[in-house]
């Protein structure tokens, strides 16, 4: 039962999420907006009504492979949604956008987590070696406590990661209604696909800290 619980059914919310994803993902990439903006201009536009200049926006190779770099000041589009002119495509750069923002303006939960990127980095990586120690050593105290160490870490990014993608879903609604680049009823379309992308962000945290307690219930037994 305890395995059911915090192991399996965080597995299935995470590919419900992901599920959700495509499904509104593929829907509204197939609704060209009204502005007939692309995914670029509105990045382009969210980011200039915060007075950001110096972010350079780039096509990249891959399907929702969309971010932005902090470390560079690059903002990374899809090239589906650099050049497309969809809900979906509007939804995901201005997304994109608002973590921009939440840079400029030295936004608390976004400095947190590109402070814990490079332990959180470390730690993924020594998940698989651990994880295979442990299958191997199933009573080895060591890599039970090896991978509470790591879940930790990877718990405590994900919850940190929550807000900050929260927020740049919300800045990204709000500045493209703003700056009318989508119009009355294509924000149900935009609210579709940020919504769907931020369940998987839950999903994620579900299951690294569903893992965490399975651990820490295993090193008691």
């Amino acid at each position: 039962m305890e395995f059911l619980v915090l192991i399996l059914i965080p597995i299935f919310l995470g590919l419900y999420a992901q599920a959700k994803v495509s499904g509104a993902y593929g829907h509204f990439s197939q609704v060209r907006s009204r502005s007939g903006l692309t995914g670029r201009d509105a990045a382009e536009a969210v980011m200039r009504s915060a007075g950001i200049s110096d972010v350079q926006i780039v096509p990249i190779e891959g399907h929702l492979t969309d971010h932005y770099d902090p470390t560079q000041k690059i903002l990374a589009l899809s090239r589906e949604n650099y050049s497309g002119t969809s809900l979906a495509a509007l939804g995901v750069a201005a997304h994109e956008a608002g973590h921009a923002i939440q840079h400029s303006t030295a936004y608390a939960p976004l400095n947190l987590r590109m402070a814990l990127v490079p332990i959180t980095s470390f730690a993924s990586s020594l998940l698989p070696i651990v994880m295979l120690g442990g299958f191997f050593l199933f009573h080895s105290m060591m890599a039970i406590y090896i991978g509470i160490g790591i879940y930790l870490v990877l718990t405590v990014f994900q919850l940190v990661t929550l807000p900050v993608e929260f927020n740049a879903s919300k800045r990204a609604k709000i500045q493209l209604g703003k700056l009318g680049i989508i119009e009355g009823s294509e924000a149900e379309g935009v609210n579709s696909v940020l919504d769907a992308a931020a369940l998987t962000y839950v999903a994620a945290f579900v299951s690294s800290l569903g893992w965490l307690l399975y651990l820490i219930s295993a090193s008691r037994r």
